[in-house]
C-alpha cells in the first residue's frame, strides 16, 4: 500500500515558483529543489513526475496569479489611466526593490523557448493578459475615457508587449527614472 504524501504540493509549487523565478529553470538543480521543499527526490518525482512537471505547475500557478492580479488592478483605478499607471509603477517598484526576482513569465519565454509546453503556457497567458486589458479598455471607452479612434485590442496588444518589456528592463536594472519615463510615454498612447 502506498504511503500518503507527507507534504503539501501547493506549498511546494509556491516555493519552487519563487526559486525558479530567481534562478531560472536550468540553474535550479533537483537537489536544490528537494532541499528547499524538504523532500526527497522520490517524493518530487512521485508528486510532479519530474523537475519539468514541477516547473510546469509553478509556471501555471505564477501565470494564473499574474492574470488575476492584472484583472484586479485594472479595475481598481478611478479611470483607466490611473489604473494602468498604478499597475506599471507597481511593477517598476517591485523590480527595483528585488531585481533578482524578476518575472517568471519573461524567464520562461527566454529560457525555454524551445519547450513546447512552456511556449503554450506563455501564449495562453499573453492571450489572457491581452483579453483582460482589452476588456478594461472597452469599459474605459464606454465611460468616455478613450476616443473612438482607439482600438482596444490594438492598445491591449501594445500594453501587453510593453509590460513584458518593462519587466525585462527591470531585470536588467534599468534606472527607475528611465522606467517611469517609459511608463509615462506608454500611457500617452491612450491620449
Amino acid at each position: 500500500m502506498a504511503r500518503p504524501r507527507a507534504f503539501d504540493t501547493d506549498v511546494a509549487v509556491e516555493r519552487a515558483m519563487s526559486l525558479f523565478q530567481r534562478q531560472g529553470y536550468h540553474a535550479t538543480p533537483v537537489p536544490r529543489l528537494t532541499a528547499l521543499l524538504g523532500i526527497g527526490s522520490g517524493s518530487l518525482y512521485a508528486a510532479f513526475g519530474s523537475k519539468d512537471g514541477l516547473y510546469a505547475r509553478a509556471l501555471e500557478h505564477y501565470c494564473d496569479g499574474l492574470v488575476a492580479a492584472l484583472d484586479r488592478d485594472v479595475r481598481a483605478g478611478s479611470d483607466i489611466r490611473t489604473a494602468l499607471r498604478g499597475l506599471l509603477i507597481t511593477m517598476v517598484t517591485a523590480d527595483a526593490a528585488d531585481p533578482e526576482c524578476g518575472c517568471l513569465l519573461v524567464g520562461a519565454t527566454t529560457e525555454r523557448a524551445s519547450h513546447a509546453g512552456t511556449v503554450e503556457q506563455v501564449r495562453r497567458t499573453m492571450d489572457a493578459v491581452e483579453s483582460v486589458l482589452a476588456q478594461a479598455l472597452r469599459r474605459a471607452r464606454a465611460r468616455g475615457e478613450l476616443g473612438g479612434e482607439h482600438s482596444p485590442v490594438e492598445l491591449a496588444r501594445f500594453l501587453t508587449t510593453f509590460i513584458q518589456g518593462i519587466r525585462v528592463m527591470g531585470r536588467a536594472r534599468a534606472d527607475r527614472a528611465f522606467l517611469e519615463s517609459a511608463v509615462s510615454g506608454a500611457l500617452r498612447a491612450l491620449n
